[in-house]
């Protein structure tokens, strides 16, 4: 009896995927939609499923080796607990890996998550956000993307500027508010 979780691999356009978004388990979803969600803003194609370290090594590594030659150029591992995945795809792969740490049901509160990510041996690079950043994991990715693709860097720096005019408008609202500092 296959005891693995049922989710299947969904994209926003898989035919030309160009960022892998992966999980230990579904239970990572929730947290790791953001990613998606952020790619889909920038028009980033993705695909997403899962790929256990643990429960599922050969897909890992069959996931791992052939992301390259099926037009992949990014991979965004999320996990909890030990958090093996990203580092052992990071071990597999030539592709920039971003780990994000995920606080699940059996974490030491997400600190076993983030430091098994961060802590990487030399020579076996995993780009690290912080704990449950599945969102600056897709900004980056894209970010990485967008050097290469100048629609897409237009999209993070328009992105960028509207943060930058979402802080200037809430200076400006703390002015009216009469609040006032000499920097300004």
């Amino acid at each position: 009896m296959n005891m693995e979780p049922q989710l299947q691999t969904t994209n926003y356009k898989l035919q030309t995927a160009l960022v892998g978004i992966i999980m230990g388990s579904d239970s990572d979803l929730p947290t790791m939609q953001a990613a998606a969600d952020i790619l889909k803003y920038f028009e980033v194609d993705f695909e997403l499923t899962v790929v256990s370290a643990h429960r599922t090594p050969q897909r890992m590594f069959d996931y791992a080796s052939s992301a390259k030659q099926r037009g992949l150029k990014v991979i965004i591992a999320g996990a909890g607990g030990a958090a093996h995945l990203p580092g052992m795809v990071a071990s597999i792969s030539t592709l920039p890996v971003i780990g994000v740490p995920i606080k699940s049901s059996n974490s030491i509160d997400g600190w076993d998550s983030v430091l098994s990510i961060l802590q990487m041996p030399n020579g076996i690079p995993v780009a690290t956000v912080a704990l449950n950043a599945s969102k600056n994991a897709g900004i980056l990715a894209a970010s990485i993307i967008g050097a290469f693709d100048e629609a897409v860097a237009k999209k993070v720096e328009d992105y960028k500027k509207q943060l930058n005019d979402e802080v200037l408008a809430k200076v400006d609202k703390l002015k009216d508010g009469g609040w006032m500092n000499r920097f300004d």
